[in-house]
């Protein structure tokens, strides 16, 4: 079983870090990013605790052949996963393949589990009602009774913090299926349970929705950014239906989170060429940025370093 403890002072490093997931990670909140990441890793399991001190929006597929447990361990301000608002007492889930967006708020701290599919459908079949949970494992959100989802979060976390220290209890393979089986046994004791709520939900909401198309249209058109009036145009909405929806789904104005999901564009640019390849100029270019010294300030504003400051691709692996 492969284990890692890691800690971060950039969001795209800490999201290239965590093993098997295709994403990106933006960061929305200024100031100077701290984070962790600890994983665990076999054949049939992949499990990883992320915190994070800024507010993050993550963009991605989830891992292929794959089924996606995420358990909150502190949601401390409003998070939106697939369009649903979530809470302390909401267990997400995601098919192998399929993309999603999840908006993170400051601090939070998230416990997510992967299993094999075919390892996860092998159990599934051996339960009662397994169609009925299969209908439940529809919805990306998924309320779970407060106390129950607190002690089945409890023996998680308990048995990940054990094996992450303990060569024991992860050290030979039997020692690594007894482990999978506990997370697994948890999990499908968690969503079987009568009281998890199986109101099937329809899609994301119109305000998600709105902020979502912004998103892809902001990383689809880096050179042109559309403004916050185009947008309106093309969406066929008003401006004041799109700042509330900014202010609903992240919390912050759409010129502020379009801004920072472009200056993203440009760090991450930055951190995976070397100095010699792309400079700061053309990495801004880019992404619409053609007042370098507007620019920069705003750069400095979010990240709390100048882009000159920030470490390029030799030293990646430093972070």
């Amino acid at each position: 079983m492969i284990r890692s403890i890691r800690h971060f002072q950039d969001v795209h490093a800490h999201a290239a870090s965590v093993a098997h997931w295709s994403q990106l990670y933006s960061q929305l909140t200024a100031g100077a990013l701290e984070s962790s990441l600890q994983q665990l890793s076999s054949d049939r399991c992949h499990v990883f605790r992320e915190r994070i001190n800024q507010r993050v929006v993550q963009q991605g597929e989830a891992p292929g052949q794959r089924v996606c447990f995420a358990v909150p361990i502190a949601i401390p301000g409003t998070a939106r996963m697939q369009g649903r608002d979530a809470d302390d007492n909401s267990l997400f889930f995601l098919r192998g393949g399929e993309e999603f967006m999840f908006h993170m708020p400051t601090g939070m701290d998230l416990l997510s589990i992967t299993f094999e599919r075919a390892f996860f459908d092998a159990a599934l079949l051996e339960i009662p009602f397994a169609e009925e949970i299969a209908r439940l494992l529809r919805q990306p959100v998924i309320k779970v009774p407060a106390q129950r989802f607190a002690e089945c979060r409890q023996r998680l976390m308990a048995m990940f913090s054990e094996a992450l220290v303990n060569d024991e209890l992860s050290g030979t393979p039997a020692r690594q299926d007894e482990l999978e089986q506990a997370l697994l046994g948890e999990l499908v004791q968690l969503v079987i349970d009568p009281a998890c709520d199986r109101h099937q939900r329809s899609g994301s909401s119109t305000q998600d929705f709105i902020v979502e198309k912004c998103h892809r249209m902001a990383m689809a058109e880096t050179m042109s950014a559309p403004s916050v009036m185009e947008l309106c145009e093309r969406l066929q909405v008003s401006r004041r239906t799109v700042q509330n929806s900014f202010r609903t789904v992240a919390d912050t104005t759409p010129l502020s989170y379009l801004r920072s999901v472009r200056l993203n564009g440009v760090r991450r640019a930055l951190r995976g060429s070397r100095a010699g390849d792309l400079t700061v100029g053309d990495a801004a270019g880019q992404w619409g940025f053609f007042h370098l010294s507007h620019f920069a300030a705003e750069y400095q504003e979010l990240f709390g370093e100048l882009p000159s400051q920030t470490p390029r691709a030799a030293r990646w692996h430093d972070a």
